[in-house]
């Protein structure tokens, strides 16, 4: 069965601004956002943990927001300025543990699909 289903990716020019959906069939200790680009390295863009302050990499800081709609069972990763580098497959994550580290990849059980961002003009 799907535990999580990313929605909201596509094309975009540099500058523009992108909503990510990743909708959940149960509650988890923490969440969060990943990108993957060809040729690089999983990287954690923005994670949360319960109540606690959500978590950003630098590399997004003050362009990402992260947020959770636990009544809907709804993550969502706002993306404003985007930059060509922004360019990657996103996916969501989440974990049955408690986890200090939002955004390090080991803490997370279960995947989504992916959903594709190109920032391009």
């Amino acid at each position: 069965q799907v535990r999580l289903m990313e929605s909201g990716g596509g094309s975009v020019q540099p500058g523009g601004s992108l909503k990510l959906a990743c909708e959940y069939r149960y509650s988890y200790y923490v969440m969060a956002w990943f990108r993957e680009a060809p040729g690089k390295e999983r990287e954690g863009v923005a994670g949360i943990n319960g109540d606690s302050r959500p978590g950003y990499s630098d590399s997004v800081k003050g362009r990402v927001t992260i947020s959770n709609d636990d009544a809907n069972r709804t993550l969502y990763l706002q993306m404003n300025a985007l930059k060509a580098e922004d360019s990657a497959m996103y996916y969501c994550a989440a974990g049955i543990h408690w986890s200090d580290r939002p955004l390090d990849a080991r803490g997370y059980n279960f995947w989504g699909q992916g959903t594709q961002v190109t920032v391009s003009s």
